[in-house]
């Protein structure tokens, strides 16, 4: 489900390898959420859904004190971009995980896929150049 291409480096080794970490734990919640044999899955989509939270949220901090450090224009825009990520995965309500753990993981899942895909190949893509400059590399 969540493949990692050449695509989506941005140049930065140590944000591509957190970028490659939000495809690990998306994955994971795509296996677990993916299985079809009408066990509960409540703890593991919870434990997949706080990972990926609170992984977003090391990383958002990585990846905006690097452009804040560096004098980005558009760091407000992208912070704005995280704040909703975030805000969108603290929203989900575990009541709703648990009464319809199919329903609201496969949400769930489409939800990360786009946006992951949709912010780093565009929204960080706007900050490569702009950083690689400056010599992060």
């Amino acid at each position: 489900m969540f493949k990692w291409k050449d695509d989506f480096s941005v140049n930065i080794k140590s944000i591509d390898e957190q970028h490659q970490e939000l495809f690990r734990i998306g994955n994971s919640l795509y296996n677990v959420v993916s299985i079809k044999d009408g066990i509960d899955r409540y703890d593991e989509i919870m434990e997949a859904l706080y990972e990926m939270k609170d992984y977003a949220i090391y990383h958002f901090d990585y990846e905006e004190k690097l452009m804040k450090d560096n004098g980005y224009s558009k760091f407000l825009k992208h912070k704005r971009q995280h704040d909703a990520f975030v805000n969108k995965l603290a929203s989900i309500e575990d009541k709703d995980v648990d009464r319809k753990q199919k329903e609201v993981g496969m949400e769930l899942i489409i939800f990360i896929a786009n946006w992951i895909e949709n912010h780093i190949l565009k929204t960080d893509m706007e900050y490569k150049k702009y950083l690689n400059n400056k010599g992060i590399s």
